[in-house]
């Protein structure tokens, strides 16, 4: 398996992917009124935003994991805002209660602009379906993503990992991120990268 530059032809593959992990690394889906939901908030956007920090594995036949991320935290969630969720939220019905969650985030990407946004601008997504785990795969993934946001001069790096998703956390402070903060909805880890 390599490591790649996201390609338009990945989008399917994505999505795809972002559901069957959507749920604290498990498969979601089923899980919303569409499968359509996890992938249009966590994981195209970034890939439509900034396509240059984009990368995926690709076990020769498709992509079996990706990382998607922004250098500018800010910048994004504004973008979001004010051109990628008005074009798919009328897509989505809020049924149930953690629809009704998700969809209210989306609404509200200020959410996004953690307390050490300043410091660590740039955030990412990162997902491997479970026959690409455990072979370094994510760990390069972020390697190549820390390096195309370091040529960029972006100082910091941060995710939101679920309180639950206790293998990502443990991953994620193996391969350098610390913890800046948590509460009951997820731990925000951080990765200086200049």
């Amino acid at each position: 398996m390599h490591i790649r530059p996201f390609e338009p032809t990945d989008r399917a593959d994505i999505a795809d992917i972002c559901v069957r992990t959507g749920d604290n690394g498990q498969d979601a889906t089923g899980l919303h009124s569409s499968d359509g939901l996890l992938p249009d908030i966590y994981a195209l956007p970034y890939a439509d935003h900034e396509p240059e920090l984009a990368f995926v594995a690709d076990n020769g036949e498709r992509a079996v994991g990706y990382i998607v991320g922004t250098g500018n935290t800010r910048t994004f969630a504004e973008w979001f805002s004010a051109e990628w969720w008005p074009t798919v939220a009328g897509k989505y019905p809020s049924d149930g209660e953690l629809e009704r969650s998700i969809i209210a985030s989306a609404h509200n990407p200020e959410r996004m602009l953690i307390a050490a946004v300043d410091e660590y601008p740039a955030h990412l997504h990162i997902n491997l379906l479970p026959e690409a785990q455990g072979q370094g795969l994510g760990r390069r993934l972020i390697e190549t993503l820390a390096a195309a946001l370091a040529e960029r001069g972006v100082q910091g790096l941060h995710l939101v990992v679920g309180t639950g998703n206790t293998d990502a956390q443990a991953f994620y402070r193996r391969v350098g991120f610390t913890e800046l903060a948590s509460n009951e909805g997820g731990i925000v880890l951080g990765m200086k990268l200049a």
